[in-house]
């Protein structure tokens, strides 16, 4: 048996049919007994959340609009002030152009100073090279003449001194490199010095030995007086360097000590044989070895074996070969002091009336000639045909051996 309800269905089924229309959702038919069932919510747009995101976009709008209009620059502009923003940051950009320019110009004026102050080194360095050269010549000129001293011995080495400086310069210390290079010039300057006071005493020294024995050597002293040039004024920076005035005092003080020294080899003040080991009789009143009574002594007695060899005491000339009354055979040398020597009771001569001997010259023998008890030399120095103490000429001789060598 149909029921209504699936009559109705029938029927409505026919009438859509008919009229072309498809039928519509049939509905949920429940059976008893069975669970309910959800129903499915079908998918779509939900309001509130489109009114959500349209007020938050609206809402950084404004704030984006309120910031852009409190900006002062911004609102400035819009407020017409264009000319003063514009003023301001060309301001902005001069001072930024000159901040710049003055880091520039400092970097240049460093890179400036520190060319210049490398060129100063270089001149330095070469004046350094020069004064160091100048100081090993009189450092080896005075060796020559017997004179050295402690302050020189560091500058005697040939390493040239830049090549200390050389390493220092790498690193870009500049006043590593000035502080050496001035302690160099001061080590110059010092070895100067010492060359200086060591000549001047050496030739005092000779001086005074010599003076007391009435020898007054020519001595180069007007040099110091050297000096001339027409005049003009003084000007900033000119004044001479102190290191060219102590190479000047050590020329001269080495002049004076070679002028010095050469007196020493004028003056008879040497040994008149190698050997002087005894003196038999002294300058002055003695015994007469002939007549036992007082008698005076002319000169000094050496005692040698016959044939020993008698040397010049001193530079000078032959004046006199021969015999002489009391001295036997006599050789008698005049020096350029003035002074004169004679050599007596020999066996031999070596020389030649005439010749010129220097200090050491073999000049004859040991005899026993003329007034002599043996064999002997008659040791005798003479001043305006005066004799005088030998003895004091031959001690002036020991203490000026240090300066020849001896």
């Amino acid at each position: 048996m149909i029921g209504t309800s699936e009559v109705a269905s029938r029927s409505m089924a026919v009438r859509t049919k008919s009229s072309g229309v498809q039928p519509a959702a049939q509905p949920v038919i429940k059976v008893f007994g069975a669970p309910p069932q959800k129903a499915k919510r079908e998918p779509g747009f939900r309001p509130g959340l489109f009114y959500l995101a349209f007020a938050a976009l609206f809402g950084t709008n404004v704030l984006t609009l309120v910031g852009f209009l409190m900006a002062p620059d911004i609102a400035a502009l819009l407020n017409g002030q264009n000319d003063v923003v514009v003023s301001a940051y060309e301001d902005r950009i001069a001072q930024l152009r000159v901040e710049v320019d003055r880091l520039h110009s400092r970097q240049f004026a460093q890179a400036g100073d520190i060319n210049l102050q490398l060129q100063e080194l270089t001149q330095q360095q070469e004046v350094l090279l020069e004064q160091h050269q100048l100081v090993k010549q009189l450092a080896a000129k005075a060796a020559e003449l017997g004179i050295e001293t402690a302050a020189t011995q560091p500058l005697e080495d040939d390493a040239t001194p830049l090549a200390a400086l050389a390493p220092v310069a790498a690193t870009g210390d500049l006043a590593e490199v000035g502080a050496s290079m001035t302690r160099m010039m001061d080590d110059s300057r010092m070895a100067l010095a010492a060359l200086s006071v060591s000549a001047t005493e050496s030739t005092d020294t000779i001086l005074d030995v010599l003076g007391g024995l009435g020898i007054k050597p020519n001595m180069p002293d007007g040099l110091t007086d050297a000096v001339g040039g027409p005049y003009q004024p003084p000007v900033e920076g000119g004044d001479a360097s102190g290191i060219v005035d102590d190479a000047n005092d050590v020329y001269l003080a080495l002049a004076r000590f070679k002028a010095a020294r050469g007196a020493i080899d004028l003056a008879p003040i040497h040994k008149p044989m190698d050997s002087l080991s005894r003196i038999s009789s002294t300058f002055g009143n003695r015994k007469d070895p002939f007549t036992g009574g007082r008698a005076f002594h002319a000169g000094l007695d050496f005692p040698a074996p016959k044939g020993t060899t008698v040397l010049s005491a001193g530079y000078g000339k032959v004046t006199f070969v021969g015999e002489k009354s009391g001295y036997g055979n006599l050789v008698e040398v005049t020096h350029l002091t003035g002074l004169v020597t004679r050599y007596g009771h020999l066996s031999a001569f070596l020389v030649k009336q005439g010749q010129v001997v220097n200090t050491g010259t073999p000049i004859a023998k040991v005899g026993s000639t003329g007034r002599s008890t043996g064999p002997h030399l008659h040791f005798e120095v003479r001043r305006k045909d005066v004799a005088v103490d030998p003895g004091k000429y031959l001690a002036a001789g020991k203490r000026l051996a240090r300066f020849l060598g001896a």
